[in-house]
């Protein structure tokens, strides 16, 4: 409980810190506080460890969201705008994070230790004010849609926590590029961002944030829909008057989005986030995932790049230790034995 406590003090403390700081935000006025955390709920709350470490003010409307999955961070937006139409001209500070350490599979089951692999720690900040400074912001948020599902008992058991299972979702769709010019999908899993990328008639270029988040962050739940719009930020993408559509999925299941709309051009020079350092290295060629219509050629090849990208990504992980994983990954099934020179065996 301790070190998922210090986990939690450094995804929040450390990423508030820069945004006080690069927005000049006195924490004092602050009047609205969204923490979104799904797998960690503790006593005191994650909310009140962020009132009582920046000494925010003693009517602070805050909340603490816990068990909406992936899509908490939307959830945790459309709860901040209404919050803001009730206590107008104040800031609202919204926290969308993951934490890790409790969560961790040390059992036997295959199909749940692919989680071990695949999601990170994860935290971001944003803030926002409903009348004054709109000239230094960057968006407006346009539009919020929220879809729950947990009334089909099919859809309520697609994501559960449980001691020692997984689902999809397909959409039918118009061709939203015609009022949209960016996408921001939940980086999730590759399967799931093709067939989105199928349905939704995207190109490759409309996809690319979302795969190159993937790649670089692994499954970082809620937070992945803001590293993708800073990747878009970073690449010089958005323009003035853009809109931008956020999707993101979660368990019960639920489907949430947010259409937000950009205030000014966004000029990277301008811009510190995380991807400014390595932009210039991305995009870079990713894996596709098999389909049966691929020849077996192809899908020999697949496997054979999808163990050189496992043992580059265990090696630097876990090459201090002796590590034994299990992973099931749509039709690729594997087990990677980590131990000291990282050597991957695919099955």
């Amino acid at each position: 409980m301790q070190e998922a406590r210090k986990e939690a003090e450094t995804i929040m403390y450390g990423a508030i810190d820069e945004l006080l700081a690069k927005t000049s935000v006195n924490p004092k006025d602050i009047g609205i506080l969204v923490v979104n955390c799904s797998l960690f709920n503790l006593t005191l709350s994650l909310s009140a460890m962020v009132i009582n470490h920046y000494k925010l003010r003693g009517n602070i409307q805050s909340y603490k969201l816990g068990g909406m999955g992936c899509s908490a961070g939307l959830i945790s937006i459309d709860l901040a705008k209404n919050v803001l139409q009730v206590h107008p001209n104040t800031y609202a500070l919204v926290i969308s994070m993951e934490n890790i350490t409790l969560n961790w599979c040390f059992g036997n089951d295959r199909s749940k230790l692919a989680s071990n692999c695949l999601f990170r720690m994860e935290g971001l900040q944003y803030c926002s004010q409903i009348k004054a400074d709109r000239r230094r912001s960057k968006y407006r948020l346009f539009h919020t849609v929220r879809t729950h599902k947990a009334a089909d008992d099919k859809c309520f058991g697609c994501i559960t926590q449980e001691e020692d299972l997984t689902g999809g979702s397909v959409l039918h769709c118009q061709n939203f590029k015609l009022a949209l010019e960016h996408f921001c999908i939940q980086a999730e899993r590759r399967a799931v961002l093709e067939e989105l990328e199928k349905n939704l008639q995207l190109s490759e270029w409309h996809m690319e944030p979302s795969r190159m988040t993937l790649y670089r962050f692994g499954t970082t739940s809620s937070s992945s829909l803001w590293y993708e719009l800073a990747y878009s930020e970073a690449k010089s993408r958005i323009r003035r008057g853009d809109r931008t559509w956020q999707i993101a999925f979660g368990s019960g299941f639920k489907c949430n989005s947010a259409v937000w709309k950009a205030l000014r051009t966004i000029n990277p020079a301008n811009e510190k986030n995380l991807w400014m350092d390595e932009i210039h290295n991305f995009p870079v060629e990713v894996l596709r995932v098999y389909h049966p219509s691929k020849s077996q050629n192809d899908y020999r090849r697949s496997q054979r790049n999808f163990g050189w990208d496992l043992y580059r990504t265990f090696y630097c992980l876990f090459r201090d230790q002796d590590i034994t994983i299990a992973c099931n990954v749509r039709e690729i099934s594997f087990i990677a034995y980590i131990k000291h020179l990282g050597l991957v065996y695919i099955m």
